[in-house]
């Protein structure tokens, strides 16, 4: 499992699902506050697992050019980003056009039905 990980479960899962994915969650929701498109949220998230690499090489002395571990850490960083920015983003769309839209689900929306009287 560590192979794969690139790094003891403990850390993966204090340092990139807690410290990182926290991180990613702030920069879902920020990206999705200005509208940004999810080209930036992929790219951010690389940055992001850059960043977990480094401390987990740094702080807790695991591989730092282990490519499974980085490509493992940036996957689940980034999809932690990615929803995020897709719950920011379809509560925004309700919020900002409530005539328009209505939530369907944590993820999306949907046309709002006209009332007929």
């Amino acid at each position: 499992m560590e192979t794969i990980l690139g790094s003891s479960v403990p850390v993966f899962v204090f340092l990139t699902v807690l410290v990182f994915g926290g991180c990613g969650v702030l920069t879902g929701q920020t990206l999705a506050e200005g509208w940004k498109p999810v080209s930036n949220v992929l790219a951010y998230s690389l940055l992001l697992g850059l960043g977990d690499r480094f401390l987990a090489w740094g702080l807790f002395g695991e591989q730092l050019l282990s490519l499974w571990g980085f490509i493992v850490h940036t996957v689940v960083i980034g999809l932690i980003t990615l929803t995020a920015h897709r719950i920011a983003i379809a509560r925004r769309m309700v919020n900002q056009y409530p005539w328009l839209y209505e939530t369907a689900g944590p993820f999306g929306w949907r046309e709002r039905k006209p009332v007929r009287g």
